[in-house]
């Protein structure tokens, strides 16, 4: 049995985070004391999925709460630290929704702020559990092939979370129910978050597993080859269009044509009812240097340019059940 993982937690005077750009070839800690550090590692994605940026971000309050105090920063100075966190990626809600949660908690002090972070953090794992059942139930009343084949695409387990995961929480589940044969993890290109921590996870879990590059995954759901996709989002508009990873809406298209649900795994916190479509969402757009170098070398033409664009949105009318801990909605 592996040993759960856990993303981040806070250690008495900061946050300690892995280091996921390092994984999977060896686990580093940071130690987060500070505004710009925890911005950095946002950022560079260092930390990164929707609900353990949620997390991060209620424990960036605290972080600038005390180096506030330690630097003797004025109630503006703070402010704006605690804007620059709440900002730091666009497109994940949860980010800013963490940030928002203390807020009301800053006047009472940093032990307060610091309480309602772990609140956060315990009801992202327990949410991560129900989703896990839910999901898992809904799969099993609908697809009849036993064992299953599962296809993933970016990550969602314990790293991209306070602990579980999203989607590949209902795969964890799918696993310990006996009913899954397979996982295809698509590699998510540019920055291998497939490849590196997906299949990270799914090796430390003894879950078995294909990597495989993105382009592949339309053709092995068009051959038969998946009974069911699953991912996650990072924000869901009011009306069920869902943004995730560059990727995922070319394996909603294939899933669509196939005749294979795709599924889309979430907590309450990544539901944003003030957006109210997917033209709303503002994509993130990353350097260029993530698809123009490889390990720092350069590999296309020193004329070629980028486009990066991290995310897209899936349109509702693609997805078949989204997920989250209080049941499942099909749009």
């Amino acid at each position: 049995m592996a040993i759960e993982i856990r993303s981040l937690a806070w250690h008495g005077k900061g946050l300690d985070l892995i280091d996921q750009t390092a994984l999977p070839h060896e686990i580093v800690r940071l130690d987060v004391s500070d505004v710009e550090t925890l911005i950095d590692a946002i950022q560079r994605l260092a930390v990164r999925g929707a609900p353990a940026l949620g997390a991060s971000g209620a424990f960036g309050v605290a972080i600038a709460m005390l180096q506030a105090e330690r630097e003797h920063w004025d109630a503006a100075a703070l402010d704006d630290a605690i804007r620059r966190i709440r900002d730091a990626r666009p497109t994940a809600v949860n980010l800013a929704g963490g940030v928002d949660r203390v807020l009301p908690f800053v006047a009472q002090g940093v032990d307060a702020v610091l309480a309602e972070a772990e609140a956060v953090v315990r009801e992202d794992v327990a949410a991560n559990k129900a989703i896990g059942a839910h999901g898992a139930d809904w799969i099993l009343d609908r697809v009849e092939r036993r064992p299953l084949r599962v296809l993933t695409h970016c990550n969602t387990g314990s790293l991209a979370t306070a602990g579980w995961g999203t989607a590949l929480g209902i795969i964890r589940e799918l696993h310990a129910r006996g009913v899954l044969e397979t996982v295809y993890a698509d590699e998510t290109r540019p920055l291998l978050q497939g490849s590196r921590l997906t299949a990270w996870e799914l090796d430390q879990e003894g879950i078995p597993h294909f990597v495989q590059p993105d382009g592949a995954a339309a053709s092995t759901i068009l051959r038969g080859l998946v009974d069911v996709a699953i991912i996650g989002a990072d924000r869901i508009a009011a009306n069920g269009d869902t943004a995730n990873k560059i990727g995922s809406v070319g394996v909603a298209l294939a899933c669509r044509d196939a005749g294979i649900p795709f599924v889309v795994a979430a907590p309450q916190t990544t539901f944003d009812p003030a957006t109210a479509h997917g033209d709303e969402i503002e994509i993130e757009e990353r350097p260029e240097s993530e698809v123009l170098e490889w390990g720092g070398i350069r590999v296309a033409p020193a004329a070629s340019r980028a486009f990066n664009p991290a995310f897209d949105v899936t349109p509702a009318r693609l997805i078949d059940a989204i997920v989250s801990e209080q049941g499942v909605i099909e749009p």
